[in-house]
């Protein structure tokens, strides 16, 4: 008899056990939303970014300077992703170009949050780049034969930017 209540015990503890509910499973843990983010150029991250907002009175006493940004895409270069504009509040758009040409953006995502990483400058562009820029974007040849000054700017040359693609969901 003693042979029987040994396994009948085992047997009674497990089948309880198994009944008690875990209040936060591994797998509800696991599904939690995440961002799912695209990296162009040096790897970066979200931490510490500014709005562009900022800029121009970190250029204030300075000709350039180090930055990290977070904002909106408005414009890309639709000839090879070249360059970006981005939206500085109460400001014209920034536009924003890639360390030595090393990386491109997707022609696809204006509209997209974006942090980019490098040096924000105090610049001049020439009616020629103006041009150039103005042609890359699609624009018209009224709106490119408009462009007749140089235009004071705050440019910036990124060195990584990565774009916020919404959330991601694990299976």
């Amino acid at each position: 008899m003693k042979k029987h209540l040994l396994p009948a015990a085992v047997a009674l503890t497990l089948i309880v056990g198994s009944c008690t509910k875990n209040a936060e499973t591994p797998q509800a843990i696991a599904q939690a939303p995440t961002e799912k983010v695209a990296t162009y150029g040096d790897t970066i991250t979200a931490e510490g970014a500014i709005t562009a907002e900022k800029l121009p009175s970190l250029l204030a006493s300075q000709d350039s300077a180090k930055a990290k940004v977070a904002t909106n895409v408005l414009e890309v270069c639709q000839a090879k992703g070249c360059w970006m504009k981005v939206a500085v509040e109460g400001q014209e758009p920034m536009r924003v170009t890639f360390k030595n040409y090393g990386f491109f953006m997707p022609k696809d995502i204006v509209g997209k949050e974006v942090v980019f990483e490098g040096v924000a400058l105090k610049d001049t562009i020439s009616v020629e780049d103006q041009r150039h820029f103005a042609e890359d974007a699609g624009k018209s040849k009224e709106e490119i034969a408009a462009i007749t000054k140089p235009k004071p700017s705050i440019t910036f040359v990124a060195s990584g930017v990565q774009v916020k693609e919404g959330e991601a969901k694990d299976n």
